[in-house]
């Protein structure tokens, strides 16, 4: 279905109305912690890059950029990061000391909200019901992982769920990187850990992909198209969070791993790109239940951009951009949305194995797909 790439450089992104339209899809109904935590970092990418990870910004800002506050752009993720803090008391049952941005029985999910609180905490921001502490809150977060009370690893990794040893592909996106933001932002370097302890979840035998989840109840050993997005997303956040960092040049080696995983995982997945363009939910599974995916191929395609935008690899892009096509080149047929911009066909969310209907996290993905490949061609469309 794909053309050259001289002509995919000529394509349209989707219009101004179609781009609201997935945004307005992706504040419908967005209740799961990691739902908001995914929606603020695809706002802030989308809708205000300059504050974005991705920006060539240092982290944290200078106070010079919020002089006069935020702007306006910043303000649904910012309310949403207000709104969490200020219910934080109901949701975990007034608990004191250590404990979570809101309550869930994972134990990673409700900390992809934290990169929006440190957000909210460095521009001084306090909404409609009075200041936060923002700072003392996140703290409250990192302690609560780190706390005797909760599970981890012999080697210190932690755990997805409260209640049983499990490690998630996902959790790279959901933790790591508020950890990393954290260190970087309190300029607290002793919440660094190593990265490499999560690499059981990789597979060399699939060249370079990650299964889905290990051990517990529940297990999923195989290379969910999904999870290896998260993962992927998640280390080159953590990448761009070092090297706009103080920390730069003292964690060179910790940039290489990163790079190399993403670039593993990559190279392992696009071998399984079909000519459609899209993955399927298990992307080296013949399984007869396996469906198309266009959730992960999305989340997937940011990354790629990414990885180009921020070290110069070019691998791939071809497919990457024939993946965009299909889904959102507004010259395309836009054959993978609704008449009301839904993207499809996508996991079903709360159940990994079937296919769903709709998904509020896949609208965000489409939003850091555009924002990746925006930036992509904005500095001339580098390894084209």
């Amino acid at each position: 279905l794909c053309v050259s790439l001289f002509a995919l450089m000529a394509m349209q992104n989707l219009t101004d109305n179609q781009l609201t339209q997935i945004e307005n899809n992706l504040t419908t109904g967005v209740t799961h912690s990691w739902e908001i935590g995914t929606h603020t970092e695809a706002l802030t990418e989308f809708l205000t890059p300059s504050y974005s990870i991705f920006s060539s910004s240092s982290i944290p800002l200078s106070s010079s950029q919020f002089t006069y506050g935020p702007p306006s752009s910043l303000d649904p993720i910012l309310t949403l990061a207000h709104s969490v803090i200020a219910n934080r008391s109901t949701s975990n049952d007034n608990a004191q000391g250590p404990q979570p941005f809101m309550q869930d029985t994972a134990t990673s999910n409700p900390v992809s909200i934290g990169v929006a609180v440190l957000i909210a905490n460095w521009t001084g921001y306090t909404g409609y019901g009075g200041a936060e502490d923002y700072v003392g809150v996140a703290w409250d977060q990192v302690d609560y992982l780190f706390s005797g009370s909760m599970p981890k690893m012999s080697d210190g990794a932690i755990l997805h769920h409260v209640s049983q040893l499990q490690l998630w592909s996902d959790l790279v996106y959901m933790v790591l990187l508020f950890l990393a933001y954290y260190s970087v932002t309190t300029t607290n370097r002793s919440e660094w850990f190593s990265f490499s302890i999560y690499c059981p979840l990789c597979n060399s035998s699939t060249g370079g992909m990650w299964k889905h989840i290990m051990m517990g109840s529940g297990m999923d050993s195989g290379h969910w198209a999904t999870g290896n997005s998260w993962a992927a997303a998640g280390m080159l956040c953590i990448l761009r969070t070092i090297t706009n960092s103080q920390y730069a040049n003292t964690m060179k080696s910790e940039q290489t791993d990163l790079v190399n995983w993403v670039g593993e995982i990559h190279n392992g997945i696009y071998l399984h790109l079909q000519s459609n363009g899209l993955f399927k939910n298990y992307p080296n599974s013949s399984n007869t239940s396996n469906f198309n995916d266009a959730a992960s191929t999305a989340l997937l395609a940011s990354t790629m951009y990414h990885l180009a935008n921020t070290w110069g690899w070019h691998t791939h892009l071809l497919q990457v951009e024939c993946s965009w096509q299909v889904l959102s080149s507004s010259n395309s047929t836009l054959a993978h949305f609704t008449s009301d911009m839904w993207l499809m066909p996508v996991v079903d969310p709360y159940n990994f194995g079937q296919q769903g209907e709709w998904s509020q996290e896949v609208q965000a993905f489409v939003l850091e797909m555009e924002a990746a490949r925006g930036d992509w061609v904005m500095v001339g469309s580098q390894g084209a």
